[in-house]
């Protein structure tokens, strides 16, 4: 008589934070291939993953997949949900978002087990709750980088910075993933994903705004190629603020020349008025930052800070 059938040790569950495991190749789909998911899209097929499909409306969109993923079909946005069976990326803009995976989910799209990865710097998981509601696994993966939507971009990737928020259980997953792109992950927790957002675009959209401003103002003093004059200066300026921080200051407002911003403000105010409130905020600004970092004491800054403030001061 044969001994009787063992049955199979049930596996041990998974802990709840326990790393998941995928395939070594993923099967990926982009929605908004615009200048962001195109190039991100390209940049993991040339990691060696599967880019099976892409959602985007726009003539641009169309012209941007034949570029860079001219081998991934264009499909609806709940086509390439159901397609992308390991990863579903969402590069749409800040404000579409929650519609968009909502609708996704609403639609029957989404699969358990599937990550769903957005794009955006503003949002963390809690946008992408209809997901993770039918089983999906949610990530944020923010690049932070400016694109242009072309080949350019993908030689810009390598070494950028992702800011990442992640459940436990895929923190080794979106670390990997950022790796394949060529980038390094900085964890920023579902709480501080607003300010991380606003930190990037005050340095990098008012960058620049500021940098048109002075040209702007330097065409208005006459001088015919201004991108010239400021390429050095400004370079400078950004190398020695990211290596010197507050120390890398200079001009007239941390050595508290009020006589000379005065005159500044007094032609700003004749030739582009409009430019007299931000020079004054960032002024202000300045001078904060220049005494809290013992580059102009308190009693030199006096006579400058009440020309920002519209006090008048003898010439």
């Amino acid at each position: 008589m044969s001994a009787p059938l063992r049955s199979r040790p049930a596996a041990p569950p998974r802990a709840a934070d326990a790393p998941l495991v995928f395939p070594r190749t993923l099967t990926v789909g982009v929605i908004g291939a615009g200048r962001v998911g195109a190039v991100l899209g390209a940049a993991l097929a040339a990691a060696g993953h599967r880019v099976v499909a892409a959602a985007g409306a726009s003539g641009a969109t169309t012209a941007r997949m034949a570029l860079l993923l001219p081998q991934t079909p264009t499909r609806s946005a709940a086509a390439v949900s159901r397609a992308a069976t390991d990863l579903l990326i969402v590069a749409v803009p800040d404000d579409a978002l929650a519609g968009v995976v909502a609708g996704l989910a609403e639609a029957g799209a989404l699969r358990p087990g599937q990550v769903v990865a957005h794009t955006s710097g503003a949002h963390g998981l809690a946008v992408l709750a209809p997901a993770a509601a039918v089983g999906a696994r949610p990530l944020a993966v923010h690049p932070a980088m400016t694109f242009t939507g072309t080949p350019d971009d993908l030689t810009r990737l390598a070494g950028i910075s992702y800011g990442v928020t992640a459940p436990a259980e895929l923190r080794a997953f979106a670390a990997r993933l950022v790796a394949d792109l060529g980038g390094v992950p900085e964890w920023v927790a579902e709480g501080d994903r607003p300010l991380y957002h606003a930190a990037l675009a005050h340095g990098a959209n008012h960058l620049v705004t500021l940098v048109n401003e002075a040209a702007d103002r330097l065409r208005d003093a006459g001088v015919d190629r201004p991108e010239k004059v400021l390429a050095p200066l400004l370079r400078a300026a950004l190398e020695n603020a990211l290596r010197l921080g507050d120390d890398a200051l200079t001009g007239p407002v941390s050595r508290g020349d009020a006589g000379t911003v005065r005159r500044h403000l007094e032609r700003l105010a004749a030739t582009a008025p409009e430019s007299v409130p931000p020079y004054l905020a960032l002024a202000r600004r300045t001078a904060d930052r220049a005494i809290a970092a013992g580059r102009l004491r308190p009693a030199d800054a006096a006579p400058l800070l009440d020309v920002l403030n519209g006090i008048e001061v003898p010439a």
